[in-house]
């Protein structure tokens, strides 16, 4: 070993001197490549001569990282683009961003076609039930492998919001924003229809429901968008029901089991008493115009609601509540946004610059000025967010609310809820048969191939 070892230096000394006298004698400039040489390298050849190479400057210019976002256009994705870029921006001079505003519905699908073409973002903050999907496909940075410090990075989070980012043991994403649902009543027709105090009970609600009924036939007790899992979760839950077991195994016995048949059975009778608006059969509705107008007694809404609302229509009063109890407690449905890191990336590191910014204390308190409620423990103790004239409410109801089904074939497994609901409410199919029938799709999806 010896032998061999001495041969080895021998040949490398060698071949340094011949380098050296190469380099000593007239000979065109041979361009130097930056990805190879990132740093000055001295070679040392007998402690005698030594040959310096020295790197080329970095590009001139920033680097452009692209986001892409839902932010609400009216305010939150104004207050992106006019204050949070251009402030990142002056002191990150290197660094540019170009925000790409995505509709809600449109965004999964362009973000999937981006992924399939190779053109994927550097960072998205996508809904949290996306992360599993994209995880799954192998598309997003796996952040336990891409922050150094992650392993105490990480305790800075909020539990609950951080583990909305976890797949298969790892984190693929960071929590950006979080929330939740509760109710909001409209004081004017409560108090015309000699109703005092929002509803805490399911028994509760359907009383104050037949008084609003008898307002008119035009006043709604309540209204919301469809029957997506964003809307009909907060009643299958606060009725005991589900849509898997707790292993997320499967749907059979649970989502067309008693407790979720009652759910909808209480959703369809209010249709078909006229407490509903029809517009969650699917056609669509105005409810905060609804709301405004004293036509809609009570939404279910978050906590960009406030401001938002307030911004249309700041003369209209409302109070907040918790979701009414029914068997199952008082159950809402836990919301928010991951900000995530794609694989594609050609810039990670001044994405992971931009990304270290929106999750900074500071920014997350300027979020919190739009509704958006905040991820860091730090926060959250904050004067402002204790003393905040909402937020009280939803952290109150974030104690019990839960997450949609963290699963990689969610959007298929909603997809079926969304019919299903939608079939129901509109006199397709009973309520047990038409859960009956969706367990026999959702089943199959809940499997994972190894």
């Amino acid at each position: 070993m010896k032998t061999r070892t001495t041969i080895l230096l021998t040949l490398s000394i060698l071949l340094s001197l011949s380098m050296v006298l190469s380099a000593c004698a007239p000979q065109p400039a041979a361009p130097v490549d930056p990805e190879v040489i990132k740093e000055t390298v001295v070679v040392e050849v007998e402690k005698q001569v030594e040959v310096l190479i020295t790197p080329e400057p970095e590009p001139e210019g920033p680097v452009t990282i692209s986001f892409w976002h839902g932010y609400n256009a009216d305010v939150e994705a104004k207050y992106l683009d006019e204050v949070l870029i251009p402030e990142f921006e002056a002191a990150n001079p290197n660094i540019k961003v170009q925000a790409v505003l995505m509709p809600y519905d449109q965004f999964r699908r362009k973000l999937l076609i981006a992924l399939s073409g190779g053109t994927a973002p550097d960072l998205a903050r996508v809904d949290i039930l996306w992360v599993p999907e994209l995880a799954d496909q192998g598309a997003l940075a796996n952040m336990e492998e891409t922050l150094a410090d992650f392993d105490t990075y990480k305790d800075e989070f909020l539990a609950g919001p951080l583990s909305t980012n976890l797949y298969q043991g790892q984190h693929y994403g960071l929590p950006l924003d979080t929330n939740t649902r509760v109710l909001v009543y409209n004081k004017a027709m409560f108090a015309e229809a000699g109703i005092d105090s929002a509803p805490v009970t399911m028994d509760d609600f359907l009383t104050a429901c037949e008084k609003i009924k008898a307002l008119g036939e035009d006043k709604y007790c309540f209204a919301d968008g469809g029957t997506y899992a964003w809307a009909v979760n907060p009643w299958i839950w606060s009725f005991g029901g589900d849509v898997t077991d707790a292993a997320v195994q499967t749907s059979s016995g649970v989502y067309n089991g008693s407790e979720t048949v009652a759910a909808y059975q209480f959703l369809k009778d209010g249709v078909d008493n006229g407490y509903i608006h029809p517009g969650i059969l699917g056609g669509g509705v105005d409810a905060w115009g609804g709301f405004a107008t004293d036509t809609v007694a009570m939404l279910l809404e978050g906590p960009w609601f406030p401001p938002l609302f307030g911004s249309q229509f700041p003369d209209k009063e409302y109070g907040m509540a918790l979701m009414p109890a029914g068997d199952g407690g008082s159950v809402s449905v836990v919301g928010g946004e991951d900000i995530v890191m794609f694989q594609q990336s050609q810039n990670k590191a001044a994405a992971e610059t931009f990304m270290r910014y929106l999750l900074s204390e500071d920014v997350q308190l300027k979020l919190a000025s739009t509704g958006q409620m905040p991820v860091l423990k730090s926060v959250i103790e904050s004067d402002f967010v204790k003393n905040h004239e909402f937020f009280g409410i939803f952290l109150e109801q974030l104690k019990t609310a839960k997450a949609r089904t963290p699963h990689p074939n969610w959007s298929q497994i909603e997809e079926v809820m969304t019919n299903t609901g939608s079939n129901i409410l509109n006199d397709v199919v009973g309520v047990q048969e038409g859960l009956d029938l969706a367990v026999e799709q959702i089943d199959p999806l809940l499997v994972i191939p190894e």
